[in-house]
């Protein structure tokens, strides 16, 4: 039987890893969250988890106040330590027992702008000009998007970006055997925990349920993922053992925040107005990038994000 622990275990997708793990007679489950572990104390994390000596780690322990880091000092330091800091130092205790680690990032690490290949690799960069067939396009080329793929420059607009990139730096400097996988627009059931956040489609659903009609923002165009989407695919890559890296695990159909209402409002028969508006209609402290679309070229991609979501609805 493997161990696995499970930090952040109270989380949206944290609780997801721990029914998917859980309900498999291979694995023993340790799930932590942060009444039973210190994330912030190196030393004390350290003897606690090589007391159980797991085969396996996730980290599921983020810092997500986008907009409060933004443009308060000391909630940019609490991300940088969470976010940035300590998952090297997870990978670090990972690597010293032999353990694998996951970690979990974000489309937030890119631009928006034209994606850049780093290193040299028979995969061009984008050119720029939007060429019919390009490997960077989206399924529908009359999505004005860029496609991110893994291997691609990260280059973040907002202090978030800037402390989840640091965390994949730190886990890839460390090295051993370790999984970045990058994700975006979270949904699932709400959190656990008291900190926990509901969902962009929970809280639109009640918004639709309140008034006549609702605005959203046509776009910062991404992908959805469903967390038991996520939890599951998370499962297959460490049992397939595959090689150490970034991933990039989303659900496909790549769309803006009011494409995502007018698919939830279909799905539940809501005849709500939805009125698109741009992102400057709703100012926020913390730039966004205008496309951060997650290209999935490394395992095989997730169902479509409508059939996640009226899977999720039907079953709440």
């Amino acid at each position: 039987m493997k161990k696995v622990i499970i930090l952040g275990s109270k989380g949206m997708l944290g609780q997801e890893l721990v029914r998917v793990f859980g309900s498999d007679d291979g694995y023993e489950v340790i799930a932590w969250d942060r009444d039973d572990a210190d994330v912030r104390d190196k030393v004390e994390l350290s003897e606690k988890i090589m007391d159980i000596m797991p085969d396996v780690i996730f980290n599921a322990v983020a810092y997500n106040a986008v907009d409060a880091c933004e443009e308060d000092d000391e909630e940019y330091q609490k991300a940088k330590v969470l976010n940035g800091i300590f998952p090297g130092e997870l990978a670090s205790i990972s690597k010293n027992i032999g353990a694998t680690v996951v970690h979990y990032s974000t489309d937030y690490v890119f631009d928006g702008k034209r994606p850049v290949y780093k290193g040299t690799s028979k995969n061009p960069s984008c050119c720029g000009q939007r060429c019919d067939g390009c490997m960077y396009m989206g399924a529908d080329d009359t999505l004005d998007y860029y496609a991110y793929h893994e291997n691609d420059e990260a280059h973040p607009v907002s202090r978030y970006g800037r402390s989840k990139l640091m965390g994949e730096e730190n886990v890839e400097r460390v090295g051993g055997d370790y999984y970045i996988i990058r994700l975006s627009k979270l949904f699932g059931l709400p959190a656990e925990s008291a900190e926990g956040k509901k969902s962009f489609f929970d809280v639109m659903l009640e918004l639709g349920k309140k008034n006549d009609s609702v605005q959203a923002v046509d776009g910062e165009t991404s992908k959805f993922t469903y967390a038991p989407d996520l939890a599951e695919k998370s499962k297959e890559i460490v049992e397939k053992n595959m090689d150490s890296g970034i991933y990039h695990v989303a659900n496909e159909g790549a769309v803006t925040w009011y494409d995502g209402v007018v698919e939830l409002y279909k799905i539940v028969g809501l005849d709500t107005k939805i009125e698109p508006v741009t992102p400057e209609t709703f100012p926020r402290p913390a730039a966004r990038p205008d496309s951060s679309v997650l290209k999935v070229t490394k395992i095989e991609p997730l169902r479509h994000y409508s059939e996640a979501l009226e899977e999720y609805i039907n079953d709440k």
